[in-house]
C-alpha cells in the first residue's frame, strides 16, 4: 500500500518550508540524485521513529499579486484535503489569526479531514502564550513549533505519526501493475477504455487505494494486469490553476504501487513542460517505463517525422533518453495492443542480472577504449564491478580513487553498458566504491 501523504498547508509566509526541510534534514530519507533531474521539488520521503511517510509542501506555486496567492492557497488546500491522509495546518504565531487562516480553516471542518493546527514561530514564552488565539479556528489547541532552530519537533512529529493510518498490505497477486500516467487530456481514459475493451476477459474491478481512483485488472493473452488510472480526480477537485501541484501527488501515489509505467503524452504539441516533470518523477521512484505518444493520427507525417520527435526528446531529455517511444492513437486503437508488449518487454529488463563474470569483461573493455582521467597526479584504476541488486538494477564498480571519478566518465560507462546489455526504459544505478 501506498505510504502515508501528510501535507503542509497555509497562507503564504507562516513557514510552510522551513517546517518541510526541517522534517526532512531531521530524518532525511529522500532517493538519491539522479543527474539532469530537477531537485527543487515539492515533496520528499521522511522518516521518524521508524515510520516512513510522503511529506508535501503546498508551497511554491505562488505569484505576485495578493489576489492570486489567495486563489492559489486555497486551491492547493482543496488539493492536499482531498489528497493526504493527515494535513499540517500552519499559522504564525507571530501575528495571530488572519482572515485566510480563518477560511482554510472553516474550509477543514468542512471537510472533516485529519488536521494538526501548528503554531510556527514560537521562539519564546511570552509568543507561546497568544497560541491560544487560534483556537477560534475550531481545530483545537495548537501544537507550538520554531521550524528555524527545531523547537518541540520531537513532540510535535510524534503526533504526527500517531495520526497516520497504519498500512494493510495489498492483496497478492502475479499480475502486472501498471500506472498510466500523463497531464489531463492526453487521452489516459481512451488508452485504459480500449485496453478493457480489447480485453478478452475483464476479471473485475478492485476499489482504488486512493480516493475517488479505480484499478481496472484485465487478463489479455493470458497474462493480467492491474491499470492503475490517475485520472478522473480533476473535475471532483475543482482545481484550475494548480494542475501542477495536483498531478504530482496523484503521479506520487500511482508510481509507489506500480511495478512499470506508461506515460502518454500528446504527438502534435510535443514534449513540454508538465511532461518532462513527470518523466523525471518516474526516474526519481526508479521505475521501468515506455512513453506513449499518443494523437500520432493528427500530426502531419513524412517519413522522418517520428525520427525528429525522437531526436527531440533525446536533446530536451539527454540523461533520460532510455525511455522507449511508441506512436498510437489511443482512440482508434493504433497500436495501442502492442503496449502490453512493450511493458513486459521493460519489466523483464527491470528484474534482469547479468553475471560477475560477464561484467568484468565488460568492464575491462570500457576501461580499456577509455581511461578515466588523472586527478592530482592519482592514475585511477578499476578493478572490480557486480550488479548488487535488480528491480532497480544497481551495480558497484570498485575503484582505488572512486571520489576522483568525473560525471562525464560515470555517464560514459552507464552508457557502454547500455549500448551492450540494454536495459531499455529501466533506470540504472552504478554506485563506485574504494577496494
Amino acid at each position: 500500500m501506498p505510504l502515508p501523504l501528510v501535507a503542509i498547508i497555509g497562507r503564504p509566509n507562516v513557514g510552510k518550508s522551513t517546517m518541510f526541510n526541517r522534517i526532512l534534514g531531521d530524518r532525511l530519507a529522500i532517493t538519491e540524485d539522479i543527474p539532469g533531474v530537477t531537485r527543487d521539488r515539492i515533496y520528499g520521503l521522511a522518516e521518524w521513529s521508524g515510520r516512513e511517510f510522503n511529506l508535501i509542501d503546498t508551497g511554491g506555486f505562488i505569484p505576485s499579486s495578493v489576489d492570486v496567492i489567495e486563489t492559489m492557497v486555497r486551491e492547493q488546500a482543496e488539493v492536499a484535503i482531498e489528497e493526504a491522509d493527515l494535513i499540517l495546518f500552519v499559522v504564525d504565531a507571530k501575528v495571530g489569526p488572519t482572515d485566510l487562516d480563518i477560511e482554510i480553516a472553516r474550509l477543514l471542518l468542512k471537510r472533516k479531514r485529519p488536521v494538526l493546527l501548528i503554531a510556527n514561530k514560537t521562539d519564546n514564552e511570552n509568543i507561546a502564550a497568544e497560541k491560544y488565539e487560534f483556537m477560534k479556528l475550531g481545530l483545537g489547541e495548537p501544537i507550538c513549533v520554531s521550524s528555524t532552530n527545531g523547537l518541540n519537533y520531537g513532540d510535535f512529529l510524534d503526533d504526527v505519526i500517531a495520526r497516520l493510518p497504519q498500512r494493510e498490505p495489498e492483496p497478492e497477486t502475479d499480475a502486472l501493475k501498471v500506472a498510466i500516467l500523463g497531464r489531463p487530456n492526453v487521452g489516459k481514459s481512451s488508452m485504459v477504455n480500449f485496453l478493457a475493451g480489447k480485453a478478452r476477459q475483464i476479471v473485475t474491478d478492485i476499489p482504488g487505494t486512493t480516493r475517488d481512483a479505480i484499478d481496472l485488472k484485465i487478463k489479455t493473452n493470458g497474462k493480467e494486469y492491474v491499470l492503475i488510472d490517475t485520472a478522473g480526480l480533476r473535475r471532483k477537485s475543482r482545481i484550475k490553476e494548480n494542475l501542477e501541484f495536483f498531478m504530482s501527488l496523484r503521479t506520487v501515489k500511482a508510481l509507489e504501487r506500480a511495478d512499470v509505467s506508461a506515460l502518454l503524452i500528446e504527438g502534435h504539441t510535443g514534449l513540454v513542460k508538465q511532461d518532462i516533470q513527470i518523466i523525471e518523477e518516474i526516474a526519481r521512484f526508479r521505475k521501468p517505463m515506455i512513453i506513449c505518444v499518443n494523437k500520432w493520427d493528427l500530426v502531419e507525417k513524412d517519413d522522418n517525422t517520428a525520427a525528429r520527435f525522437k531526436a527531440e526528446f533525446k536533446q530536451k531529455l539527454p540523461t533520460l533518453s532510455y525511455m522507449p517511444l511508441m506512436f498510437m492513437s489511443a482512440v482508434g486503437g493504433k497500436r495501442v495492443k502492442t503496449v502490453f508488449e512493450r511493458l513486459e518487454y521493460v519489466y523483464a529488463e527491470f528484474t534482469k542480472r547479468i553475471q560477475t563474470s560477464v561484467l568484468n569483461e565488460f568492464l575491462v573493455e570500457a576501461f580499456n577504449k577509455r581511461h578515466p582521467a588523472a586527478v592530482r597526479g592519482k592514475y585511477i584504476k578499476l578493478f572490480y564491478m557486480t550488479q548488487a541488486e535488480t528491480a532497480p538494477p544497481r551495480f558497484i564498480i570498485f575503484s582505488n580513487y572512486p571520489k576522483f571519478l568525473k560525471e562525464e566518465y560515470k555517464r560514459y560507462l552507464e552508457n557502454r553498458l547500455r549500448d551492450k546489455f540494454g536495459f531499455e526504459g529501466v533506470p540504472l544505478t552504478i554506485n563506485f566504491k574504494k577496494r
